[in-house]
């Protein structure tokens, strides 16, 4: 009696501890991930009239901007005493108004190029090393990769 006793209380703890992690781990339902998205995500960057650009989910949620993403990986070279010392790849994608992704795709050559000088010149400076995912680090790149698309060929994606 006791050796078919054992397997089935095993079974019931393992059963019942899966489905306690199931339900721990689950994502968050629908009505919680809504207010989420109502949170803007704060300032990209200062404009030069002084005023902030900021990037809301409010509008991506509401279906006022499309994100296009760029073709291929950027590879960029962690360099220190004149040695590789590692390799960072990222995709990067862009966010502009609706309707207007077929502009970037046709300018992608040119914002490839004015990208992979922004990401050297982070690399340049050390952005890749230590804690390169700090919230400082992060915002620096992502703000002068935003100005280099704004300046480049993408004048009309930040309306706000």
């Amino acid at each position: 009696m006791l050796k078919f006793l054992i397997p089935l209380v095993l079974f019931a703890l393992g059963s019942g501890g899966g489905i306690g992690a199931a339900l721990f781990m689950a994502p968050p339902r629908s009505d919680e991930m809504s207010d989420l998205a109502q949170a803007p995500c704060g300032p990209v960057e200062d404009t030069e009239d002084g005023t902030e650009v900021t990037t809301s989910r409010e509008d991506a949620a509401a279906g006022t901007t499309e994100f296009a993403k760029i073709a291929n990986q950027f590879v960029v070279p962690v360099v220190n005493d004149a040695q590789i010392e590692a390799m960072v790849v990222l995709s990067l994608s862009v966010e502009v108004p609706l309707g207007e992704t077929a502009f970037v795709f046709d300018m992608e050559p040119k914002l490839r190029d004015r990208f992979m000088q922004v990401l050297f010149n982070h690399a340049n400076i050390g952005g890749f090393s230590g804690a390169f995912t700090s919230n400082e680090n992060m915002r620096v790149l992502r703000g002068d990769l935003h100005r280099a698309a704004r300046t480049c060929c993408l004048p009309n994606t930040c309306r706000r």
